[in-house]
């Protein structure tokens, strides 16, 4: 086998390198708990317990034991992990109480909870009437809540007192789920939460019986039926949310809630809080709830001609009961506590923690780096100390900072002086990157070169290897994400990766100037980008240049051999979207507003009406299983292509979802398979 081939088998063995890495971290009084594979090529996570004081590592749960066979599951559950993008095995995901005594989990949809975290912790499994999903303690460890069936449970962590709380009146009702639209596009992967004491639960209640219905078949295997799902393409109803507080004895009080969208909720001793969207995103409300009574109160309006922006971890209450949210000032996205702006010209990221003071993330003037820092009555703090990204989990003893960098392969995991160890595979390969500023809007820019390429030497085919859509950042200052660039790059390209305007860390006006204009803003940034670098790299040959991308990748590669073929000679658009009335609400609505409000945006955007102009190559790649981009989008492309009597490539995959595949033979021959077809698309040699 060749180092080439070996690379790609490696990387899809490992997952992209990240097997073997810590996550999850939850920080106790002398402990910290997190999941991790058993080493780099391990697909089973299991939960770990670190003392901080000793430094010895502890097997808390360990799937291999606990099911003593292979892991099964439910739809629903491969439904949340789609929705994630999470293809480990194991505990993929847990939650605690508050002093971290207590964890649960769901293994093949049965229920497991690990008490005596403290000291002598022990496992076992709790009975339940069906495949579980989402199982949280109470914040006092009496009680976990789980998912059965679209019903709310309770039961105690000593397996007794099951019994449910909410069950849905009917088919395609829901309580304590998060919905489509929820996960996928506004980072809420929960539908209930705890009170601080233990005694009631805030819940959603989802209703998709007016949302349209898709048929996903499998015609690699025509004797199974299609599955059928809820999607609210644009302009089309979304699922109904409602809310109520639940006490633990089945007592209900509806909550005044009449928003579009449920963007969050958060509940401390400080109080209930909820956040809502309109459906045109223009309008953002922070209200306060009386569980008591279901009464809200609005404690913060945000509204903007073009969107509001969602950010992870706010809103919520200091403990002196004072708001932190996130708001668009300026040419900032502030963090604000109370009325106070308190992050400075920071460009906010997320919410991690509040407490005395805010622990968040943020990026200053360089948009490719992503630091830590806490504002409170000391001031601004910076805690991440070397150049790259970094995140942070924090409890009562520290602060756990996870730090990538383009000065190593993989991330570290530190909290005070102790390392947590990080078990993933080294690469086998060094990216060799240059970091871009470029053009007259400032783009950041990766290049990479063949390894022992020596300039002047011969001039190199450009392939461009974008996301180039809004809220994806591609050009980050971490070595991991270059990887898959520098072996196309040793394939014999000089492969640029370019951000372009939406991206974040630029601030609001950067974000929101892709408004109605996908096509031209973003397909302009990467002939820009292209044509800068060229300038200032003579080594790039702009007569043989190809696109590839993924996703919203996948639209700008078809996007530009349709309407920039003067630039770009061949193009593989991965699962595409190629008609923006087939993707979803929140999403689409955003940036180009109601189809039916809008159709000459949706028409301006969209590609279909493109196929007569396509002169150059085109390979279109696509999953029969997508239910997020579905196939639909590619079939419609390539149906105009024929119609239009233009010459193209449609692949598609079955079985293969909107992640891409990953299985050790067949991800080395999909790529493998890709750059031949670029050669050729180019006229170059290939093996």
């Amino acid at each position: 086998m060749t180092n080439e081939t070996s690379f790609l088998r490696l990387q899809a063995r490992t997952q992209r390198f990240t097997l073997g890495t810590p996550r999850e971290f939850r920080v106790a009084g002398d402990r910290v708990l997190f999941l991790r594979t058993a080493d780099g090529e391990d697909r089973t996570h299991i939960l770990w317990s670190k003392d901080l004081a000793t430094g010895e590592e502890t097997r808390l749960a360990d799937p291999g034991v606990l099911l003593g066979g292979t892991e099964e599951l439910s739809a629903e559950e491969r439904a949340r992990r789609e929705r994630s993008r999470e293809q480990g095995a194991g505990i993929v995901g847990y939650a605690t109480d508050a002093e971290v005594t207590t964890a649960a989990f769901a293994l093949s949809g049965r229920l497991f909870a690990t008490t005596g975290i403290a000291a002598g912790a022990s496992t076992a499994e709790l009975d339940t009437p069906g495949p579980v999903i989402d199982p949280r303690p109470d914040p006092t460890g009496r009680h976990i809540a789980y998912v059965v069936d679209g019903a709310l449970r309770v039961v105690g962590v000593d397996g007794t007192g099951d019994r449910a709380l909410a069950e849905p009146e009917g088919e395609d009702r829901a309580w304590g789920v998060a919905e489509f639209i929820a996960a996928e596009e506004m980072n809420r992967s929960r539908g209930y939460w705890w009170s601080p004491d233990g005694t009631r639960l805030l819940v959603a209640h989802t209703d998709r019986r007016a949302v349209r219905r898709w048929h996903i078949a499998d015609p690699a295997n025509p004797g199974s039926a299609p599955s059928t799902v809820a999607y609210p393409a644009a302009g089309t109803a979304n699922v109904t949310v409602r809310l109520a507080v639940i006490d633990l004895d089945g007592t209900r009080t509806d909550v005044d809630f009449d928003g579009e969208y449920l963007v969050t909720a958060h509940w401390s001793a400080a109080g209930l809080l909820i956040a809502t969207q309109t459906r045109d995103q223009r309008t953002y409300e922070v209200r306060s709830v009386d569980p008591a009574t279901g009464a809200t109160e609005v404690v913060h309006t945000d509204t903007d001609d073009t969107w509001v922006e969602i950010v992870t971890g706010v809103p919520a209450w200091t403990p002196g009961g004072e708001l932190v949210r996130v708001s668009a000032d300026g040419d900032a996205n502030r963090l604000f506590v109370g009325d106070r702006p308190v992050s400075g010209d920071l460009q906010v990221r997320a919410v991690l923690d509040v407490g005395d003071d805010v622990l968040f993330t943020a990026s200053a003037e360089d948009p490719t780096q992503v630091h830590v820092y806490t504002a409170g009555p000391d001031g601004l703090t910076r805690l991440s100390t070397e150049d790259g990204v970094h995140s942070a989990a924090r409890g009562p003893a520290g602060t756990v900072l996870t730090s990538w960098s383009l000065e190593r392969a993989g991330a570290r995991h530190t909290i005070g002086e102790l390392e947590i160890a990080n078990l993933a595979v080294t690469p086998p390969l060094t990216p060799a990157v240059a970091m871009l500023t470029v053009g007259d809007r400032d783009l950041r820019a990766a290049l990479l070169y063949p390894s022992g390429h020596v300039p002047g030497s011969r001039r190199l085919p450009v392939l461009m290897d974008p996301y180039g859509g809004p809220h994806a950042q591609r050009v980050l200052s971490t070595r991991n994400a270059y990887l898959t660039p520098q072996w196309l790059a040793d394939q014999g390209f000089a492969v640029i990766v370019a951000d372009g305007r939406g991206t974040p860390g630029r601030g609001p006006e950067w974000e929101r100037a892709i408004r109605d204009d996908f096509a031209g803003a973003t397909l302009a940034d990467q002939v820009d980008a292209l044509h800068a670098i060229a300038k200032e790299h003579p080594d790039l040959d702009l007569d043989k240049v190809a696109i590839r991308g993924w996703s919203y990748g996948g639209y700008l590669s078809a996007l530009a051999v349709l309407r920039a073929p003067e630039v770009f000679h061949a193009a593989i658009a991965g699962a595409p979207v190629t008609d923006w009335r087939l993707y979803d609400t929140h999403y689409t609505e955003r940036y180009l507003g109601h189809p039916d409000e809008q159709p000459e945006v949706y028409d301006r955007n969209s590609l279909i009406d493109d196929a007569p102009n396509l002169v150059r190559q085109l390979l279109i790649i696509h999953g029969l299983a997508d239910d997020n981009v579905v196939v639909a989008h590619a079939i419609r492309l390539s149906s105009a292509l024929v119609a239009a009597g233009r010459p193209h490539a449609l692949l598609p995959l079955p079985g293969v979802t909107h992640m891409t595949p990953q299985e050790d033979d067949v991800a080395e021959n999909f790529m493998l398979m890709q750059v031949r077809w670029l050669k050729s698309a180019l006229g170059l040699a290939h093996d």
